[in-house]
């Protein structure tokens, strides 16, 4: 995988990383997980799915989006499975691998973090705090730079500090399209990444 890529996949929460390292250990039938809050076996699932594109994981998920009756058709997605699944093959698919990467961030966030729609319930309850914390926890769910990007617009007029972290997201953006993947490279874009990820999450009152 390139940089970009690389990146990319880790703009998620580290409690969902442990989630999912759990998760894939134990499988999503165990006890662990169907303890979870929905939007956590939500997050889950996707990460499964795009970590490891099997026919068990995109069950999982699409059962999951039938039952919480979801409106999104998932069998577009076998394309991108097989695609993913053939390039996985190949050595030389760099550029490949970031396209269709970028297209399955778009498809999976079709399916918005469920700290959305928690957001909006404490919005209309006139909870603004609770609005901005679960409007920034679903941004951390979020792949895609047009969804992040999108995301934080729609939150700066309620969270001033969106704006800045709109602009340091874009100048990530740029870095890592400018990086070389070299392990130096990579370690470097983690810790700007990472620094920019706990400025996210670190709520200003």
């Amino acid at each position: 995988m390139s940089a970009s890529t690389l990146f990319t996949i880790a703009i998620v929460l580290v409690l969902l990383r442990v989630f999912w390292l759990r998760i894939k250990a134990a499988g999503t039938q165990n006890q662990h997980f169907k303890n979870l809050p929905p939007k956590d076996q939500l997050a889950v699932l996707k990460e499964c799915l795009l970590n490891n594109p099997t026919e068990r994981n995109f069950q999982n998920l699409k059962r999951f989006i039938f039952e919480r009756n979801l409106d999104l058709d998932m069998e577009p997605y076998r394309s991108y499975m097989k695609i993913q699944l053939e390039l996985s093959k190949r050595k030389d698919a760099l550029v490949e691998d970031d396209e269709l990467y970028a297209q399955e961030s778009r498809f999976m966030d079709q399916m918005e973090p469920l700290e959305f729609e928690e957001a909006r319930e404490a919005l209309q309850a006139g909870d603004k705090e609770t609005f901005i914390t679960r409007s920034l926890e679903g941004i951390s769910r979020l792949y895609s730079d047009e969804a992040i990007e999108k995301a934080l617009e729609e939150l700066s007029p309620t969270y001033p500090k969106a704006e800045k972290l709109l602009d340091g997201y874009r100048k990530l953006i740029q870095i890592r399209d400018e990086s070389a993947a070299d392990d130096k490279s990579l370690e470097a874009l983690r810790k700007t990444r990472d620094q920019w990820e706990d400025d996210l999450l670190n709520i200003q009152k």
